[in-house]
């Protein structure tokens, strides 16, 4: 029987408060621990882990767009005058990492096709090096094969996000004692500077997103922030439990792309998610030591502002591990504004000539063959 206008709302929440009560076990699990970035590693963890045990794991949009400007106002919270002075060694750093992003894109898509017979168009997708929500609608609109293309990217996400930060801590590149949680106590003093800090920031990310701009909910709120705590204007600071509750819901969203995906179909392409993440990762690192050795920048913060993962994945991880936000974030926007341009232009020129190829041996990835 279907379920009445009453109940399914009911049905609704459930599922959410399932979903944010698993991502809350996960994530205070490890945050607890001290791992770095455990708050939001733990969750995505636990929120997948349900996901694959066909649990109905949900997260509304409204919920992920008001955590994208939390995460924003945490962001540029973190900014002072003296974190400033190093913007004149953005534009070197930027042209590096156009390049190297370029290369990870056309040597995936390689990989894909000669290893693992996909077709042109859906590795070009895949190997895209982020901007997953624009890459799977394009998919959707050139009839690539978008569940493929969507497991190879949320794959990437979670093993940046969870394993990123444990390999830099192994490394020594971050101190174990690196701030596993951002954000200061709440000053009650302070509440009317952080509901003018909250209010201004929000407009600013309703105006970028009403208007297109990549990311907008959260770099509006962070560039808005930025200002106001870079110019002096305000100390105000997210309270610190508010930005842990954010990774963690951040988290759940990540985890929650997984839902109603079979395991055996997960582990039909775990293979090519893994290949194709090492050969961005070994095309990264390359320009990643290059860029070092001509701009005296942190590896660290080289490391995750040239890592192929989400843009709010990869600046929480900034400032969970101590690292500049400001720096990576400048790298990810980049990033996603060359993916944004650059693989539109691809599809529609490879569909108006014909040019996707196919290999006989190597038949596309359709539909059908997801289901024997």
């Amino acid at each position: 029987m279907p379920a009445s206008k009453t109940t399914k709302p009911l049905v609704v929440a459930g599922r959410v408060a399932e979903t944010l009560t698993i991502a809350v076990v996960g994530g205070s699990a490890l945050g607890l621990l001290g791992m770095p970035a455990g708050w939001l590693s733990g969750s995505i963890i636990a929120v997948a882990s349900a996901s694959l045990c066909k649990r109905p794991m949900l997260m509304p949009t409204w919920l992920m767009r008001a955590i994208f400007v939390l995460i924003g106002i945490s962001l540029g919270s973190v900014v002072t005058p003296a974190t400033l002075h190093g913007v004149a060694n953005y534009p070197l750093s930027i042209v590096i990492l156009i390049v190297a992003m370029a290369v990870v894109a056309i040597t995936g898509a390689l990989y894909l096709q000669k290893v693992h017979g996909w077709d042109r168009m859906s590795a070009y997708l895949a190997a895209a090096p982020g901007g997953m929500s624009q890459v799977i609608a394009l998919a959707v609109e050139v009839n690539a094969e978008v569940r493929a293309i969507a497991i190879v990217q949320t794959m990437r996400v979670v093993i940046v996000a969870v394993g990123l930060p444990a390999g830099l801590a192994m490394l020594g590149l971050v101190h174990t004692g690196a701030r596993s949680s951002v954000g200061g106590p709440f000053d009650p003093s302070q509440l009317g500077e952080l509901a003018l800090l909250v209010g201004t920031s929000g407009a600013a990310a309703a105006l970028a997103h009403y208007v297109r701009f990549p990311g907008g909910l959260m770099f509006g709120a962070m560039m808005t922030s930025a200002i106001w705590h870079g110019t002096g204007m305000t100390h105000a600071l997210m309270p610190w439990w508010a930005v842990n509750a954010a990774q963690v819901a951040l988290g759940a969203v990540t985890g929650s792309r997984f839902a109603n995906t079979p395991i055996r179909l997960l582990m039909r392409y775990i293979a090519a998610a893994f290949g194709s993440f090492a050969v961005a990762v070994a095309i990264a690192a390359v320009f990643a030591v290059v860029l070092i050795n001509v701009v005296s920048v942190p590896l660290a913060e080289v490391m995750i502002a040239f890592a192929p993962g989400s843009v709010d994945a990869m600046m929480l991880l900034a400032l969970a591990l101590g690292l500049d936000p400001v720096y990576v974030g400048a790298h990810h926007l980049t990033r996603i504004l060359m993916v944004s341009v650059a693989m539109p232009l691809f599809a529609r020129h490879s569909v108006r000539r014909e040019e996707i190829f196919v290999d006989e041996e190597h038949p596309p990835l359709k539909e059908p063959q997801l289901e024997e």
